[in-house]
């Protein structure tokens, strides 16, 4: 098929190869303009970007498609679809009728379950048992267009919402192609969503981050692998802030926040609202990432010490 490829992150760069692989011509790939990144905020071109480039495709980082602007040019390409994936642009009605076939999405969700811009991560801070991949046809609505197939995987008991995106984004790539090959086959059955079964998954900040002890472990657990890789979930210790990057739910009660056990071997174990958590990966303030226990070696945390404290 002669297509058109939007899309920006990591997530979208097997669908990319994937359709290469799969010997479709993709005439134009779309991505979001370049941003400073690192601490020297160097101008960075995106993934989807950098691999396209390598692959000698053309590449368009159009600001806006609310002026119109874009749409000589799209009519020049001519796609007879348009595949979108993690773009991160609203795409105007004008888009979305201009191919044959249509703009097909996909998404990181068993959709209508998790709408917007971080399914994966708020599957697992939600305490999700199964998460997955969909493709839908596009309308104007955010993440709202008819399903056409969709893929279905468990959740691991430990595993973070950087591995799960990992799975999914190799996961959206097959079910990309099974999409496509049965889109041109004409035995697709597209599937109204359940507007009353869906969430809205907010883009992830850092307000989200800090721990509420009094929550229960599980819940806590969830966040913690939820925002692993990033923001990664905060609390403090003596006033100072740590990194929470591994945690596990355990027996113990006490008075949320409190460090119960305090142990090089154990780790450290905090009481929550319901349960405890042990504390298997964190990083404090100048230090770096380490498991809990190698910490303990080096500094004092004694039973009673209270996180979360100014």
């Amino acid at each position: 098929m002669r297509i058109v490829f939007m899309g920006t992150p990591n997530f979208a760069v097997p669908c990319l190869q994937r359709l290469l692989d799969d010997g479709h011509d993709v005439v134009g790939v779309f991505s979001q303009p370049d941003k400073p990144q690192g601490r020297k905020m160097v101008l960075t071109a995106p993934p989807v970007k950098q691999v396209a480039l390598q692959e000698k495709l053309p590449v368009y980082q159009p600001e806006t498609f609310k002026n119109g602007a874009v749409l000589p040019l799209l009519q020049e390409l001519a796609p007879e679809i348009i595949v979108v994936v993690a773009y991160g642009k609203i795409l105007p009605q004008y888009v979305l009728d201009l191919p044959r076939y249509g703009c097909v999405n996909v998404h990181g969700s068993l959709l209508p379950r998790w709408r917007g811009a971080a399914p994966i991560q708020w599957s697992v801070i939600a305490g999700d048992r199964t998460a997955g991949v969909t493709t839908m046809q596009m309308d104007a609505g955010l993440d709202t267009g008819d399903m056409l197939l969709r893929y279905e995987t468990e959740i691991g008991a430990r595993e973070t919402a950087g591995e799960l995106y990992e799975r999914l984004a190799t996961a959206g790539a097959e079910l990309l192609s099974e999409t496509l090959r049965r889109l041109e086959k004409g035995d697709i059955v597209p599937e109204r969503q359940d507007d009353a079964a869906s969430c809205y998954a907010s883009m992830l900040d850092k307000k989200l981050a800090q721990v509420d002890w009094r929550r229960t472990a599980r819940e806590i657990d969830c966040l913690v692998r939820g925002l692993n890789p990033w923001p990664v979930a905060l609390t403090t210790l003596h006033g100072e802030r740590m990194k929470l990057y591994a945690a596990e739910p355990v027996q113990g009660s006490g008075a949320p926040g409190t460090v119960l056990v305090s142990d090089p071997k154990s780790g450290l174990v905090v009481a929550c609202g319901d349960g405890a958590l042990r504390l298997t990966e964190i990083q404090v303030v100048g230090g770096k990432r380490m498991q809990a226990g190698d910490y303990l070696r080096g500094h004092a945390v004694p039973a009673g010490t209270v996180l979360g404290e100014a």
